[in-house]
């Protein structure tokens, strides 16, 4: 759905024929696309979308990521610090409507590290609960072999202690990072670095293993293009159908699956490649039966694309080639991350803050609820210093997470800081409520994946 333009002053009938041209060009099937006009003056956000608690987290672009801890008793949200202050902060939402910082950890010789933190993930492993901080520091300045920091953060509120340091093979940091509960019973570590997409096993990481735990690699294929580069993000689940892991990654070219229910022997299924308007993947999100997927470019006037994989996933086509729907808040912007919980898909999308739509018709996904976090100037980053060159659109809501158990919904805001919204209706999230798999980003690490037929260990 095309949303939030101001289009209304001209006529229908045109701007219909261009919308389904515009999408047929990015490789979206022609389809209906209804007319939204512009927000109303003061309407800041939409009338079922409700802000709880707001903090503002200090200097522009200095926050990155956010991970929220899906236990009731564990009332813990942590943003990431990316530049400037370089670490993260924990946040206690035990009061929805009164939260608070109750830590900030920031790394050693602040003023020393090139570089910053990006992602992070919370992770489970027996009766202890860790956290892990991404991190890409540059030569020339210390802990440039570091892709993450991982943190015992059991004993919050009282205190958080630090594990150890993730140092991959032929250095480098990790950009993105993916924490997943393995049908095997293992807590797998995904992480960006270089061409390969790494994965550890974190009990082995935090036992001491001199490898670090170490599983081996998932290579970016070679497209028919050419373009084979770093994956940037991904996420892993699994697939009740059949009864396996399944890696989604985007990277140079578009996005990629791999089956890796064995981690140390991946085995590719298929590929979203060869799209009209994608060379790049950024992030790819899968409903939670696999069956449909949420890709993303973070390319400015680039829509959110649709794609159905069972003709992928079935071995009908080599790849899929075309989107079978899209959505954009805002045409003269982008989306930087987004959750899934079907129906619903939460976007964290720079200038246009939260939007959530609803995916149940992949064909004609629409808007449901928003909320501007980002009320200053648009299209108006600035570039590097001494250049001619603008960040333009890339400010603002930078990543979004949700609570399961109660659906509340975490913004972080590269401007504005921290968020807490909830949205009437949304009380929760259980697949199974859905007629789905109770699978999302949010592991269950005592239990592991829904629908596994074969004893965990």
């Amino acid at each position: 759905m095309i949303g939030k333009a101001n289009w209304a002053s001209a006529p229908r009938g045109i701007w219909a024929v261009a919308i389904v041209i515009l999408l047929s060009a990015s490789g979206v099937e022609a389809q209906a696309v209804s007319e939204t006009a512009q927000r109303p003056p003061g309407m800041r956000g939409s009338t079922n979308v409700h802000v709880l608690s707001h903090i503002p987290l200090g200097a522009y672009l200095t926050v990155s990521d956010i991970e929220m801890e899906q236990e009731l008793s564990r009332p813990y949200v942590y943003v990431s610090r990316r530049t400037g202050e370089k670490g993260f902060d924990v946040i206690n939402i035990e009061d929805p409507e009164n939260a608070e910082i109750i830590h900030r950890w920031r790394v050693e010789n602040q003023e020393l590290h090139q570089g910053g933190a990006m992602d992070s993930k919370q992770f489970k492993i027996g009766d202890r609960y860790y956290f892990i901080q991404s991190v890409s520091f540059r030569q020339g300045g210390p802990n440039s072999d570091v892709g993450g920091i991982v943190v015992d953060v059991t004993d919050l509120p009282e205190r958080i202690t630090e594990v150890g340091r993730v140092r991959p093979e032929g250095g480098g940091g990790f950009h993105n990072i993916f924490v997943y509960k393995h049908s095997d019973g293992r807590v797998i570590l995904f992480a960006t670095n270089g061409q390969l997409a790494k994965m550890y096993d974190m009990s082995r990481f935090v036992a001491g293993e001199e490898d670090q735990g170490y599983l081996g690699g998932i290579p970016v294929p070679e497209t028919p293009g050419g373009l084979t580069e770093s994956y940037h993000d991904f996420y892993v689940g699994f697939d009740p159908s059949t009864q396996r892991d399944v890696f989604y990654g985007g990277g140079g070219g578009g996005y990629y699956l791999f089956d890796v229910t064995r981690p140390e022997e991946p085995e590719a299924i298929t590929t979203v490649t060869g799209v009209s308007g994608i060379n790049w993947g950024h992030t790819v999100t899968p409903t939670p039966d696999g069956r449909y997927a949420v890709g993303e470019t973070e390319f400015q006037y680039q829509p959110l694309r649709i794609f159905d994989l069972k003709p992928g996933l079935d071995g009908e086509v080599p790849t899929i080639r075309r989107a079978i729907g899209s959505w954009q808040s805002d045409w003269k912007t982008l989306a930087h991350n987004h959750e899934m919980r079907w129906p619903y898909v939460f976007v964290a999308g720079y200038e246009t803050g939260l939007s959530v739509f609803n995916m149940m018709d992949p064909t004609n996904p629409y808007t449901v609820g928003y909320y501007d976090t980002y009320p200053g100037p648009h299209n108006s980053r600035p570039g590097p210093a001494n250049s001619s060159y603008t960040w333009g659109v890339y400010q603002g809501a930078w990543g979004v997470d949700v609570r399961n158990a109660d659906g509340l919904i975490g913004i972080s805001d590269g401007v504005t800081g921290f968020w807490l919204m909830r949205m009437d209706g949304f009380e929760g999230w259980n697949g199974e409520d859905w007629g789905m798999p109770n699978n999302s980003s949010a592991q269950d690490w005592d239990n592991g994946p829904d629908g596994v037929q074969r004893p965990i260990s």
